[in-house]
């Protein structure tokens, strides 16, 4: 199942009390039920996940009750997407739920069981780029509480990385053992309809204990995100010298180990919808003394019912480069100085990196 990604979204109402000449200023009306709903919609996954949840409040303390899995979820759900081209409806899904055991323990809210819903499609049937894709979750059906969420969404399409060319190394220093910056880029009009774009790197290595591999390690490193025009060209920095010292603090504290060598590299861009964008910057800290910021959705809910959260689109565009391949042998994902570098310089040389790739044969810090 390939990764994926979601924001948790929940509302906390605290009870306020205050005192002043005996009189006790209490917090009363009738509760409005409220759901919160996220999903981003993604081609490049095989598995598209909603999170449904509610809000809650009653006598007592807000987090008692925000670590009963029952306050977090409705009791009643029924959820569908539609894949809609035109007039006509392509395929429909039936949501399931599910329960994850990931979801971190230093919030607030109960974990680490997590419930979500999903539906499924494959790389061979992924979602219609060209289709619009509707959501209607029916909340507590057939019950005198009963409502309807619903929303849609077009999918982020047309984002290319330059680097998808075998030949483009990645170039950490110069000629001259001079540090250099290193680009993600997109093609010329490769941001293609989206409106905001996260540019990331993943660096994929092996420890060894002599000739046996001991461990892998991955490293994240998460360059630039911001707001782009459709069609256009988008371009990331990563500075040389943050590369090797990202690296050295990464490696595995082994004494036993002897050996080091890159695997692969892989970037990542990752598009998002202008529904998205707006999403995020409605929920940046506000810059105002007042501290007010209105809400944003794009969902809309049935029966004087509130709604928060989105339903979206995003799309990846994964490109992997490996640091040797038999089959394009003068293919390099880091060029040659970048290389040396990493065996020989002083942040990274001490680590026992060694390269693997049969053009640096000849050199000292050769080892196939």
């Amino acid at each position: 199942m390939k990764k994926y990604l979601f924001i948790t979204l929940s509302l906390i109402l605290g009870l306020l009390s205050f005192n002043s000449c005996k009189e006790d200023i209490v917090l009363t009306g009738e509760r409005k039920e409220t759901a919160i709903i996220y999903c981003l919609l993604d081609q490049s996954e095989d598995i598209h996940f909603v999170k449904i949840n509610r809000s809650f409040i009653g006598p007592g303390n807000a987090l008692d009750f925000a670590q009963i899995p029952d306050s977090n979820y409705f009791e009643h759900v029924d959820a569908y997407v539609y894949e809609c081209l035109g007039n006509d409806t392509l395929r429909t899904w039936i949501l399931k739920d599910t329960s994850i055991e990931n979801k971190s323990t230093s919030g607030v809210f109960y974990a680490p069981t997590e419930k979500l819903y999903y539906f499924s499609t494959s790389s061979q049937a992924s979602l219609n780029e060209n289709a619009t894709f509707k959501l209607n979750v029916i909340i507590n059906k057939d019950l005198t509480n009963e409502f309807t969420v619903s929303g849609q969404t077009k999918l982020v399409t047309g984002i290319a990385s330059a680097q998808a060319q075998p030949g483009t190394a990645l170039s950490f220093m110069t000629q001259n053992n001079q540090y250099s910056t290193a680009y993600l880029r997109t093609t010329s009009n490769g941001t293609g309809n989206a409106y905001i774009l996260n540019a990331a790197l993943n660096i994929k290595m092996y420890e060894y204990y002599g000739a046996t591999l001991h461990d892998s390690v991955e490293i994240h490193w998460n360059s630039s995100e911001k707001e782009v025009e459709n069609n256009t060209i988008f371009s990331s920095p990563l500075q040389g010298i943050t590369f090797y010292e990202l690296i050295r603090d990464n490696v595995t504290n082994d004494p036993l180990i002897d050996k080091r060598q890159i695997q692969e590299i892989t970037i990542k861009l990752t598009g998002g919808s202008e529904v998205l964008k707006e999403y995020i910057n409605s929920n940046k800290p506000s810059n105002s003394l007042a501290q007010t910021k209105p809400s944003y959705t794009n969902l809309s809910i049935t029966n004087n019912k509130n709604v928060v959260g989105i339903f979206s689109a995003r799309s990846t565009v994964t490109v992997v480069k490996k640091i040797y391949n038999t089959s394009t042998s003068t293919f390099r994902a880091i060029d040659n100085n970048s290389t040396k570098e990493l065996c020989t310089g002083p942040i990274t040389g001490p680590l026992f990196f060694c390269s693997q790739h049969n053009l640096d044969a000849l050199q000292t810090y050769y080892c196939p």
